[in-house]
């Protein structure tokens, strides 16, 4: 058993945007890759938690009918807010703004919105309160790549910051932290 990070499908947006906290539905072709996300799961989940963003809700959801589990959603596991960012393209922020987050990735807010360091403090609140590290426990977390690199940070992962998660991937932890890439 252990705990299952599970970033959303491809959301309904253009690439390169930045959409964190912007609620966004999943993309055409989300059918098909919850259908494979499904596949992908190592376990069926004792608890479902998720962002109630759209993008996740729904996926956690559609994992709930098949594992019998209600998933909980709870506000703490939304991805960032980018404040002024959101919604625009990475390739028209501000380069010194950039720059400032860059430098100081864990407590700048250029954007005016919230900290790396307040979200990663929010997200491990709820993991802590539902158990989510019980090694009795199967627990999967329906969210953000955002929020999978501020745990995979905490469980001590070397550059978990630049980690990529491909949309509908994950991460597998144990109770010992010890972590495994999925699909």
């Amino acid at each position: 058993m252990g705990l299952v990070l599970l970033r959303h499908t491809k959301p309904d947006i253009a690439d390169g945007t930045c959409y964190g906290s912007t609620d966004l539905k999943p993309g055409a072709n989300f059918a098909m890759e919850a259908e494979a996300v499904l596949q992908a799961l190592p376990w069926k989940a004792d608890q479902i938690l998720s962002s109630p963003l759209v993008r996740c809700a729904q996926l956690a959801d559609r994992i709930s009918t098949s594992h019998s589990t209600q998933p909980s959603f709870h506000d703490g596991l939304k991805e960032m807010d980018f404040g002024v960012w959101e919604g625009l393209r990475w390739d028209n922020v501000p380069i010194d703004e950039l720059n400032q987050w860059a430098n100081d990735l864990l407590h700048a807010r250029p954007h005016g919105g919230e900290s790396v360091h307040q979200m990663q403090q929010r997200a491990l609140a709820v993991l802590e309160a539902h158990g989510a590290w019980r090694a009795d426990t199967a627990t999967l977390v329906v969210t953000h790549a955002g929020v999978i690199r501020a745990v995979l940070d905490h469980a001590g992962v070397r550059d978990a910051w630049v980690t990529q998660t491909p949309y509908g991937g994950g991460w597998m932890l144990s109770a010992d932290k010890s972590v495994t890439a999925l699909g």
